[in-house]
């Protein structure tokens, strides 16, 4: 860390409960909409309370002397990151994939805000362990896991990173046509779209394509390859799927040319709304991203070496 003192940036999202009084006004009404629903607002109000009480415990472990700066996800495309800071996502695990491609080296806590709130695989830090994980983070000692990013860089500009995964295809999910080549093969495909999955991501969208087409790969979250899907490839006298999954390596790409004359779209981690246009004849090249997400593990999950 620099010699400064370090900034903790405190990354959260709208909870469901507070979604629900910005819709409806009042809690009353809320509870009714839910009630209609045969849903009970107590269990929405009660991971909120959970939040809320995980955001200001890992407030009030932040040392007097940093300071703290916090952003919605929402705006995080006009957070200006610095180097000193120490990013902590307060929620689910998708918030770390969220902010991951907006980071550049930073340490990030991932802290489970209760037992309800995440699947506590990137948000596994508990707000009891933030204090010494901030103090071994400040003496360079903290257990970080250096997770792999893909890479898109499209032709004629533009670049998407993803921690999860990459989705290649239509906007809407329906046919997309493209040449694929990757290790001096090269098809024309037609399909739902191409997944390109982290091993961090291959426990989500991943998995469940491994699980429906019984091709199994083993991949961790910090090595250096991706691995690569093509949704439902039709075979035609046109169109191929023998190259309907594969790896992609450290040093190595995956090429697409789209052949999809309007609503081609590259987007990163699910989130739809922040997109590069892969329209008919533009190409995107596919790789390991230079830079990692460096994930603060858990205490009670590694010690630090000495």
């Amino acid at each position: 860390m620099s010699s400064l003192a370090p900034r903790v940036v405190l990354v959260t999202r709208q909870s469901e409960y507070q979604a629900l009084l910005a819709a409806h006004g009042t809690r009353g009404q809320a509870a009714f909409f839910l009630r209609s629903r045969d849903q009970d607002i107590d269990e929405v109000e009660a991971v909120h309370a959970a939040l809320q009480s995980a955001i200001q415990q890992t407030k009030a472990a932040v040392p007097n002397d940093w300071s703290v700066a916090s952003v919605e996800r929402d705006d995080l495309d006009r957070f200006l990151f610095t180097e000193n800071d120490i990013v902590m996502a307060i929620g689910q695990d998708g918030l770390v994939a969220n902010l991951a491609k907006y980071c550049s080296g930073q340490p990030v806590i991932g802290v489970m805000p209760g037992k309800s709130g995440s699947e506590g695989i990137l948000t596994r830090v508990l707000p009891g362990e933030v204090a010494p994980l901030l103090r071994l983070i400040e003496n360079n000692d903290a257990p970080i896991e250096r997770r792999t990013m893909v890479s898109a860089r499209a032709g004629g500009g533009g670049t998407l990173s993803a921690l999860n995964e990459l989705f290649i295809g239509h906007r809407s999910h329906q046919s997309a046509r493209y040449f694929i080549r990757s290790a001096g093969q090269e098809e024309y495909q037609s399909s739902s779209g191409v997944i390109v999955s982290t091993g961090t991501g291959a426990t989500g969208w991943a998995k469940s394509i491994m699980t429906s087409t019984h091709q199994m790969f083993e991949i961790l979250p910090t090595d250096p390859t991706a691995l690569y899907f093509a949704r439902e490839p039709w075979p035609s006298h046109l169109s191929g799927c023998e190259m309907r999954a594969g790896a992609i390596r450290e040093g190595s790409v995956l090429q697409m040319t789209s052949r999809i004359n309007d609503g081609g779209v590259i987007f990163a981690d699910g989130i739809e709304q922040d997109f590069m246009r892969f329209d008919w004849g533009r190409r995107v090249t596919i790789s390991i991203a230079d830079k990692t997400l460096n994930l603060v593990s858990s205490l009670h999950e590694n010690l630090p070496a000495h």
